[in-house]
């Protein structure tokens, strides 16, 4: 058992709800996920490891994580304002029905679409017009997260192999540390201002990591 603290990795595992009405909208659980019809194909449902503080999750959630207990369960509230913000009036737009005409699509109340690049739902469908909100789906709603927070890592690697996934989407890259020096090798290159931004992170906040280098696996282009 220990202490959680800022820029510390933790494995977590969690379910987080709507505090009204208790609807789960998010879970590491297959089981739960499918029992409460969030099951989404293809998704990874396992623990996961984070950098507290680091915003690798909700940053009202990774706050109150710090100073809990490992190996153990935690129920932490989350206000809208620490979740995903209060619902703003001036993202509930009226859009003729006309640019939905020009995409080809039905607009019906619940609908989810993306118009010029931005997120929204459909909320009425009235004459030659639409009600669509483009706040996030949350908005506005006060959240509750059951975590349980397993362990503390402590081994340089699986930081690392943590970091790559959370920031970057790489899942299986092969690392090699020598004397506080990484070298990790890609299936695939990834793009200059993004290694440097890794090795930036990296330093930062594992203090055992001298350097870091990018290479693609022999026989990888």
């Amino acid at each position: 058992m220990a202490i959680v603290k800022k820029h510390d990795f933790v494995e977590i595992e969690y379910t987080g709800s709507i505090k009204e009405g208790n609807a789960v909208f998010d879970t590491t659980d297959e089981k739960v996920a499918r029992e409460n019809d969030v099951y989404s194909k293809g998704a990874e449902y396992s623990p996961v490891v984070i950098c507290v503080g680091e915003n690798s999750i909700l940053k009202g959630l990774e706050d109150q994580m710090i100073g809990k207990e490992t190996e153990k369960e935690h129920t932490f509230e989350i206000g809208s304002e620490n979740a995903f913000g209060r619902k703003d009036a001036k993202l509930i737009r009226m859009i003729s029905m006309g640019k939905f005409r020009q995409q080809r699509i039905q607009p019906v109340p619940g609908l989810q679409l993306n118009i010029d690049g931005v997120f929204g739902i459909v909320k009425t469908v009235s004459g030659g017009r639409c009600l669509v909100d483009f706040n996030h789906p949350l908005s506005g709603k006060d959240l509750v997260y059951k975590v349980n927070i397993n362990r503390i890592i402590s081994d340089d690697r699986e930081k690392l192999a943590s970091l790559l996934k959370t920031h970057i989407g790489v899942k299986d890259a092969e690392i090699e540390l020598k004397e506080g020096n990484a070298e990790i090798k890609l299936k695939y290159p990834i793009p200059k201002h993004a290694e440097e931004e890794f090795k930036k992170i990296a330093g930062r906040i594992i203090p055992g990591i001298k350097g870091v280098s990018f290479t693609i696996a022999e026989g990888k282009k």
